[in-house]
């Protein structure tokens, strides 16, 4: 590969697959939400799977736990480039926050609800 040319196919992908591991690392290291969020998802997975009464079921329940550390993942996100930015206060800094960790809050409570409505008795 000459410099200044960015790799391709498989070699990209391969890549990737790094950035992605690094990121995961660090948000375990450094994020204790996140680290609360995969113990619960630890617990709740095969729960999904057990009480899911067929196979939309079960995606739902999975799914809905899933999407909790993966937004987490964002708000993890946007509170670095934030940070990165500057650590003085700013609105739109603190809005960006805030709005990061309502799309958490979102996410968990479509969870409960996915779970609520799989799980209560009709």
């Amino acid at each position: 590969m000459r410099p200044g040319e960015r790799p391709r196919g498989l070699r990209r992908l391969v890549l990737a697959f790094g950035h992605s591991l690094r990121g995961l690392r660090a948000a375990w290291r450094d994020e204790e939400a996140f680290q609360l969020e995969v113990a619960a998802a630890v617990v709740l997975l095969p729960a999904a799977f057990w009480l899911g009464r067929d196979g939309t079921e079960r995606a739902l329940l999975a799914g809905s736990v899933l999407l909790v550390p993966l937004v987490e993942l964002l708000n993890s996100a946007v509170e670095a480039t934030v940070d990165r930015i500057g650590t003085e206060h700013h609105p739109l800094a603190g809005q960006a926050k805030d709005l990061g960790s309502a799309a958490v809050l979102v996410a968990l409570l479509l969870a409960a609800a996915v779970w609520a409505a799989v799980l209560w008795p009709a």
